[in-house]
Formats: C-alpha cells, sequence, structure tokens
C-alpha cells in the first residue's frame, strides 16, 4: 500500500533567514541545500537545511512576514507543553537514532550558549528540549532502536476521552488498503466540509478549474534562476 513514510520537509516562516541558518548550521551542524527565490511567490525567499537525503528544514521569507508580531500563546507555544492556535506548529522534534548521539547534541548546543533541558526518559523515547530563534520550540529525540509499542503506549482512557470507538480505532492502527483506479482521479468540484488553502475565492476558483496538466506547466519551475559557476 502505498503511503508517507517520513516528513520531506517542514517549512517555518522567518523574518530573517540569515540568522536562522546560522543558528541551525553553527548550532546544530545541519548543512544548507538550497537557497533561493521562491517558485510563484513574489519577493519570497526558500531556505532549505538538509536532514537526510530525502527529509529538510526549510525557511520562508517574504517582505510581509516581519509585518506579522508573534504572540506567545496564539502564533508560538513558547514551551514544549504550552498551548497556541490550532493548526499552528506546536513545537519540532528532530531525530538522532542514539542516546549517545542525544547526549552528543546537548553538549554541542549547550557550547554555542544555548540552555538545553534534558535528556528526559519518556519510555519510548528520550528527549531534549531548547529554544530556537524567533520563538522556535525545539527538541531533539532518539527512540535508539526501541520504537513505540502501541499496545502499551494508546491509553484506553485516553482514547475513550478523545471520543474513538472501538472501531475506529482498530481503523486507525490499521487503515484499510487503497487502490489506485487505473484512471487519474479527478478533483473534486466542491469540498464544503474539508479543508481548502487560504487563496483569494477568485484564485482558488480558477485553480480548481484547471487541469493537473495545467498546474503542472504553469508552476513548474526547475531551474535555479541564478546558475551555480563551475
Amino acid at each position: 500500500m502505498t503511503k508517507t513514510n517520513g516528513i520531506h520537509h517542514l517549512a517555518v516562516a522567518t523574518a530573517d533567514i540569515k540568522q536562522q541558518i546560522e543558528f541551525f548550521t553553527d548550532v546544530m551542524g545541519m548543512e544548507l541545500i538550497a537557497l533561493y527565490w521562491m517558485h510563484g511567490v513574489e519577493g519570497a525567499w526558500h531556505g532549505f537545511l538538509g536532514l537526510n537525503e530525502n527529509s529538510a528544514l526549510a525557511f520562508v521569507q517574504t517582505p510581509d512576514i516581519g509585518n506579522i508580531e508573534p504572540t506567545i500563546g496564539v502564533t508560538h507555544a513558547g514551551n514544549g507543553g504550552a498551548p497556541c492556535a490550532p493548526g499552528t506548529m506546536q513545537h519540532l522534534a528532530f531525530n538522532v537514532d542514539t542516546r549517545e548521539e542525544l547526549l552528543e547534541m546537548r553538549d554541542r548546543i549547550r557550547s554555542h550558549g544555548v540552555h538545553v533541558f534534558g535528556e528526559i526518559d519518556h519510555g519510548f523515547c528520550r528527549s531534549i528540549y531548547f529554544a530556537g530563534l524567533e520563538n522556535l520550540t525545539l527538541e531533539v529525540s532518539t527512540f535508539d532502536g526501541a520504537g513505540i509499542n502501541p499496545a502499551a503506549w494508546i491509553d484506553p482512557e485516553v482514547v475513550k476521552l478523545a471520543g474513538i470507538s472501538e472501531s475506529e480505532l482498530a481503523r486507525y492502527k490499521s487503515p484499510p488498503k487503497w487502490t489506485r483506479p487505473s484512471e487519474p482521479v479527478a478533483q473534486p468540484v466542491e469540498s464544503r466540509d474539508k479543508p481548502e488553502m487560504a487563496y483569494p475565492k477568485e484564485i482558488y476558483d480558477l485553480m480548481l478549474a484547471a487541469t493537473d496538466e495545467m498546474i503542472f506547466e504553469q508552476g513548474s519551475e526547475t531551474e535555479p534562476p541564478i546558475k551555480v559557476a563551475g
């Protein structure tokens, strides 16, 4: 069955992409793999910091982002257990493979003058916690080869409080298989009870009316705006 197998990239808004790149390359040892004018978004910069060959942390800077005031408890949680608005990022956790790597990362981050709390043993993983620029709440975690045992970590009380029935739980734990039809599935005409992206209605209507081929032709830009020397 086709299913997603990881995070390709997580995009974070920033008012200062240079400082974010400095923090994550210097403090955490990530590598800058792309920095360019964002495709299709006038005045926007897009930067990618590699996590592995299939996954990256991305930043987006536009002229308007600097005019939006961050508010703890609304736009940002401020710490790993605090509330923020539904649909916003509560915290960002990076992975390392072993506990030794977790402790090494803790010491690396502290060596750059950043406070780090932990490690903390959560049973199925161990974690350290710290703050990033622009009020980001950050974590590094490891399963250390253990992984999660659903039989132990799916709490019946929480299942009940969340309003999840036994049949729903069984479906969540083992989603039904889906087979792609021989012909592509058409774009739904309306999605009144489904999520939609926040574009002006007239633009969204045009996007819905376009074919997949039109979206591909109009939206694809495969060459960087500036050729790299050599």
